[in-house]
C-alpha cells in the first residue's frame, strides 16, 4: 500500500495556478538507458538520445523528463560528433572512454522530472517502486555512494513575509529534519547539504526579523553565497532579483526559478520503505508551521531561548520539544 503524500497548506502559486514540484533522484545499479526505459514505459512515451550520456522523454504536458549522468564534462564530451579513423577524434574517444570508465562507479544516473502539479506526485512514488524493482541502488548500498533526492516546491507567493515564514520554519525544524533524514555518512562528508551558519539562524529566527525583500536577499547572500545548503534559496532569489544575486556569485549552475530548492534528503531508492513521502511529508510539516503565524513566532522564540541557554543545549532536547509542542502534522 502506497504511503500517503501530505497536502501543503498553500495549493496555488503566485499566479493563482496549482503549485508544482520538480523532483530529482540520483541512483546507480541501472544504466542510463535502463532508467530511461522504465520512465518511458510508465509514461507511454519515447526516449530521445541527446549525446551519449543524456536521454530526454518528451510529450508530457508538464514538460520534458531528463535522465543523465550527473557529470558536466562527460555530458559535454558525449555531445561531440567525431569522425572515425581521425587521430584527434580517436584520441578524444579514448579519453572519453577512460573518463566514463572512472565515472561508472561514482557518478550517479540522475532522473529529473518536470515540474509536476501536486496531484501528480504519486507518479514519482510509482516510478521509484518500478526503478527499485529494476535494480536501482541508493546511498547506503555502497560505501562511496553519496546520492540525494532533491525537490523544488513552487513558491505560493512572492510576498517576502510568506517566503521568510517558510525559511524561519525550516530553520526551527532543521534538527528534526536532519535526524529524520538519517543522512548517509559519505554524503555527510560532502559539503552539498551544509546547514545554515549559526549566526544566520539566530538572525532569521528572531521574532522581530521581518525585513523587506531587498534586505532579506542581502542578508541571505552575506551568510550563504553558496549553493551548498540543505535549503538552497539562490535559485529563488535569482528569480526575484537576478542582478543582486549575480553581484555576489556568478556560479553558472544557479538557475533562476520560483522554487525552494530542498537538497537534504538521501536517495535510498533500493529500500522498500523509502519513497518521496519520506521527505515530502516532512517538508509539508515545515510549510504547516510557516502558515500558522502565532505558532511560528512562539516556536522561533522557544528555539532562540534553547540556542542561547547553554544548560538547555546541554540537558534539553529540542527535537522532543518540536514533536511535543510545535509540529503541525
Amino acid at each position: 500500500m502506497a504511503e500517503q503524500l501530505d497536502t501543503p497548506p498553500w495549493q496555488h502559486n503566485p499566479e493563482g495556478k496549482p503549485r508544482r514540484v520538480g523532483v530529482e533522484i540520483e541512483m546507480n545499479g541501472l544504466t542510463l538507458d535502463q532508467v530511461a526505459k522504465v520512465v518511458a514505459d510508465y509514461l507511454g512515451l519515447k526516449v530521445e538520445a541527446i549525446g551519449r550520456y543524456e536521454r530526454v522523454i518528451r510529450g508530457d504536458p508538464a514538460g520534458d523528463w531528463i535522465i543523465e549522468l550527473d557529470f558536466k564534462l562527460l555530458k559535454e564530451m558525449g555531445r561531440e560528433v567525431r569522425q572515425p579513423h581521425h587521430w584527434e577524434d580517436d584520441l578524444a574517444d579514448t579519453a572519453e572512454q577512460a573518463l566514463a570508465w572512472l565515472a561508472e562507479e561514482v557518478v550517479p544516473v540522475e532522473l529529473v522530472a518536470p515540474p509536476l502539479p501536486l496531484p501528480r506526485l504519486g507518479e514519482i512514488e510509482t516510478l521509484i517502486d518500478r526503478l527499485r524493482q529494476a535494480g536501482a541502488k541508493g546511498s547506503s548500498d555502497g560505501l562511496i555512494n553519496a546520492f540525494g533526492m532533491q525537490f523544488n516546491p513552487e513558491i505560493p507567493s512572492r510576498d517576502s513575509h510568506t517566503l521568510l515564514a517558510i525559511l524561519k520554519a525550516f530553520a526551527c525544524l532543521y534538527p528534526w529534519l536532519w535526524q529524520r533524514a538519517n543522512i548517509d555518512l559519505t554524503r555527510q562528508l560532502t559539503s552539498y547539504v551544509n546547514p545554515f551558519p549559526s549566526e544566520y539562524v539566530h538572525q532569521v529566527i528572531a521574532t522581530d526579523y521581518w525585513p523587506d525583500q531587498t534586505t532579506l536577499i542581502d542578508d541571505y547572500l552575506t551568510h550563504n553565497p553558496s549553493r551548498n545548503r540543505a535549503l538552497d534559496l539562490l535559485p529563488l532569489f535569482t528569480w526575484l532579483d537576478e542582478a543582486r544575486v549575480r553581484r555576489t556569485t556568478d556560479d553558472p549552475l544557479i538557475k533562476p526559478r520560483p522554487t525552494f530548492h530542498y537538497r537534504l534528503p538521501d536517495s535510498e531508492i533500493h529500500l522498500p520503505e523509502w519513497g518521496l513521502h519520506s521527505a515530502w511529508n516532512d517538508w509539508v510539516a515545515v510549510e504547516r508551521l510557516a502558515a500558522d503565524h502565532e505558532r511560528l513566532q512562539a516556536c522561533c522564540a522557544a528555539y532562540q531561548h534553547y540556542l542561547d541557554d547553554p544548560l538547555e543545549r546541554l540537558f534539553g532536547d529540542w527535537i522532543y520539544e518540536l514533536e511535543r509542542q510545535w509540529l503541525v502534522r
